[in-house]
Protein backbone atom coordinates (compact mmCIF):
# COMPACT_ATOMS: atom_id res chain seq x y z
CA UNK A 1 0.00 0.00 0.00
CA UNK A 2 1.08 3.55 -0.66
CA UNK A 3 1.83 5.61 2.39
CA UNK A 4 0.43 9.17 2.50
CA UNK A 5 0.61 12.10 4.81
CA UNK A 6 -2.59 14.16 4.90
CA UNK A 7 -3.85 17.11 6.88
CA UNK A 8 -7.35 16.83 8.32
CA UNK A 9 -9.68 19.46 9.66
CA UNK A 10 -9.93 19.15 13.44
CA UNK A 11 -13.54 17.95 13.32
CA UNK A 12 -12.65 15.24 10.80
CA UNK A 13 -9.70 14.09 12.88
CA UNK A 14 -11.91 13.94 15.98
CA UNK A 15 -14.53 11.94 14.06
CA UNK A 16 -11.88 9.46 12.90
CA UNK A 17 -10.50 9.09 16.43
CA UNK A 18 -14.02 8.49 17.71
CA UNK A 19 -14.64 5.75 15.11
CA UNK A 20 -11.44 4.00 16.16
CA UNK A 21 -12.24 4.35 19.86
CA UNK A 22 -15.72 2.86 19.26
CA UNK A 23 -13.94 0.02 17.42
CA UNK A 24 -15.79 0.73 14.18
CA UNK A 25 -12.35 0.62 12.57
CA UNK A 26 -8.99 -0.60 13.79
CA UNK A 27 -7.19 2.56 12.65
CA UNK A 28 -7.75 5.95 11.09
CA UNK A 29 -6.17 4.60 7.89
CA UNK A 30 -8.74 1.82 7.70
CA UNK A 31 -11.55 4.36 8.14
CA UNK A 32 -10.17 6.65 5.44
CA UNK A 33 -9.72 3.73 3.02
CA UNK A 34 -13.31 2.63 3.70
CA UNK A 35 -14.64 6.14 3.04
CA UNK A 36 -12.68 6.42 -0.20
CA UNK A 37 -14.00 3.01 -1.30
CA UNK A 38 -17.56 4.14 -0.59
CA UNK A 39 -17.03 7.34 -2.61
CA UNK A 40 -15.61 5.35 -5.54
CA UNK A 41 -18.59 2.95 -5.48
CA UNK A 42 -21.03 5.89 -5.44
CA UNK A 43 -19.20 7.43 -8.37
CA UNK A 44 -19.35 4.14 -10.33
CA UNK A 45 -23.08 3.84 -9.60
CA UNK A 46 -23.63 7.46 -10.67
CA UNK A 47 -21.88 6.74 -14.00
CA UNK A 48 -23.99 3.59 -14.47
CA UNK A 49 -27.25 5.44 -13.82
CA UNK A 50 -26.19 8.33 -16.08
CA UNK A 51 -25.40 5.83 -18.86
CA UNK A 52 -28.89 4.33 -18.49
CA UNK A 53 -30.48 7.79 -18.56
CA UNK A 54 -28.49 8.77 -21.67
CA UNK A 55 -29.47 5.52 -23.40
CA UNK A 56 -33.12 6.16 -22.58
CA UNK A 57 -32.98 9.73 -23.85
CA UNK A 58 -31.31 8.63 -27.10
CA UNK A 59 -33.97 5.98 -27.70
CA UNK A 60 -36.61 8.68 -28.13
CA UNK A 61 -40.28 8.63 -27.30
CA UNK A 62 -42.46 5.56 -27.65
CA UNK A 63 -45.58 5.62 -29.81
CA UNK A 64 -47.03 2.61 -27.98
CA UNK A 65 -49.98 2.87 -25.63
CA UNK A 66 -49.73 2.07 -21.93
CA UNK A 67 -51.45 -1.22 -22.58
CA UNK A 68 -49.02 -2.17 -25.36
CA UNK A 69 -46.05 -1.29 -23.18
CA UNK A 70 -47.45 -3.34 -20.29
CA UNK A 71 -47.89 -6.39 -22.55
CA UNK A 72 -44.34 -5.98 -23.86
CA UNK A 73 -42.85 -5.64 -20.38
CA UNK A 74 -44.77 -8.65 -19.07
CA UNK A 75 -43.62 -10.74 -22.03
CA UNK A 76 -40.01 -9.82 -21.31
CA UNK A 77 -40.50 -10.87 -17.67
CA UNK A 78 -42.39 -14.03 -18.62
CA UNK A 79 -45.30 -12.97 -16.41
Amino acid sequence: MARQSITLANQNDEWLKEQVSKEEFTSKSEAVNYLIKQAREREEYHHYVQMKIDRGLKSGFSTKTKEELLVEIKSRLNV
